[in-house]
């Protein structure tokens, strides 16, 4: 299985941007664990850090196909590197504000302002696609690749997030997060060998992204799945700070993104069919059937085993979901238009956040595990409703995957 992996390490250049994408993951995937653990430890409000993780979360949202856009129009570094570095200051001021008990709505402001970054993973993905563009076996292996590194750093990230905030200082996690985010950043900009080369101006197609047929379906759907991933984000914490475990949140996010690379992984390995729309239907629904046991038990070990398994229709689900957004815009719109289905998610992980948040105060934590359930419900839904525009916007493109 591995052995399908190895000729990705050997196109040059690739081993350093894979690294300096990984280590930058890590440090994003800290970053709603740390600000949730950062403001319920000083505030003493789920509500509160909900609320302030949601606007960072939104606020990147909007940022991302936009800063797509221009990273598509102009190149990766000359985009990437300045936000890095404007975003970095924001995330500090944040932990100032947090560290001085400074006036709430300071928090909303310094977070919201850290959170306009350029992602790594759209432009890391768009480096596969523009070595790959040929070659549709390599760069599903590339995209699986991704995806598995992806819910590695989200295996790794929460962990390191809650335990240096919980044994250190409330803001450590946050802090750490950044510089893992902006050094990682940094090493995957310096590798220039692998940049996707910008599209001309007078070649480049009109219009956005986001109105290419499928890809408001797609985006929709991600959007729910977002929700999910937010809402356990915060009923996972809620959940074991009720049962007076609150470090252990970080086991049960672990297994639910170990159960989601070990399947990407897998799902990498193997050689697929061209049906990526009814196969992106059926992963959608996998993941309900998957995540609805964990309204059985509140039982922190028995969650962690649920949500292991639950994990394993994620990466499957976002590696096809992510193809089809690179398989949905042309050559010129790719970073755009990863970015507009990774938006998807994140604003989605805003809502899921905030809604959590009130939902634990309101109903109590394990109760609340009804939010994601419903959102995984939904998605599979308008995955099933949508599957005709998805048909459309491939055989637009020129792909007969259906």
């Amino acid at each position: 299985m591995i052995a399908g992996y190895r000729p990705l390490f050997s196109v040059p250049g690739a081993k350093q941007f894979i690294i300096g994408a990984t280590i930058s993951r890590i440090g994003g995937a800290m970053f709603g664990v740390a600000v949730i653990v950062m403001i319920s430890s000083r505030r003493d409000s789920y509500a509160l850090a909900g609320a302030v993780s949601a606007v960072g979360v939104l606020v990147l949202a909007i940022a991302a196909p936009v800063l797509g856009r221009l990273i598509d129009k102009h190149g990766q570094r000359r985009i990437a590197l300045p936000a890095i570095l404007i975003c970095s200051l924001a995330t500090f001021f944040t932990v100032w504000v947090s560290w001085t008990g400074a006036p709430t709505w300071m928090l909303f402001v310094g977070y919201g302002l850290s959170a306009m970054l350029p992602e790594v993973g759209p432009m890391s993905r768009a480096r596969w696609a523009f070595l790959f563009k040929d070659q549709p076996d390599k760069l599903h292996t590339a995209m699986s690749l991704e995806q598995v590194l992806e819910e590695l750093a989200f295996v790794v990230g929460p962990v390191l997030g809650v335990l240096v905030s919980t044994t250190l200082f409330p803001e450590a996690g946050l802090i750490l997060a950044q510089i893992l985010f902006a050094g990682g950043a940094f090493l995957f900009l310096a590798e220039r060998t692998t940049e996707p080369v910008v599209t001309p101006h007078e070649d480049r197609p009109t219009g956005l992204a986001i109105h290419r047929p499928g890809m408001l379906v797609l985006a929709s759907a991600l959007f729910l799945v977002g929700v999910l991933f937010g809402a356990n984000e915060v009923v996972a914490v809620a959940v074991a700070d009720e049962a007076g475990a609150k470090a252990f949140s970080s086991t049960i996010l672990a297994a639910f993104a170990l159960g989601s690379a070990i399947s990407g992984l897998l799902f990498g390995a193997r050689k697929l069919g061209d049906r990526i729309g009814r196969r992106f239907v059926l992963l959608a629904g996998a993941m309900c059937l998957l995540q609805a046991p964990v309204l059985l038990t509140d039982h922190l070990w028995a969650l962690a085993g649920i949500m292991f398994v639950a994990g394993s229709a994620t990466a499957p689900m976002l590696i096809t979901a992510l193809t089809l957004a690179q398989r949905l815009v042309p050559p010129a719109l790719i970073t755009e238009g990863m970015a507009v289905a990774v938006t998807g998610i994140l604003v989605g992980i805003s809502a899921g956040t905030a809604i959590g948040g009130v939902l634990v105060e309101a109903i109590g934590a394990h109760p609340a595990y009804a939010l994601p359930v419903a959102a995984a419900a939904i998605a599979a839904l308008i995955a099933y409703a949508g599957r005709s525009r998805i048909a459309l916007g491939l055989s637009r493109e020129g792909t007969t995957a259906h």
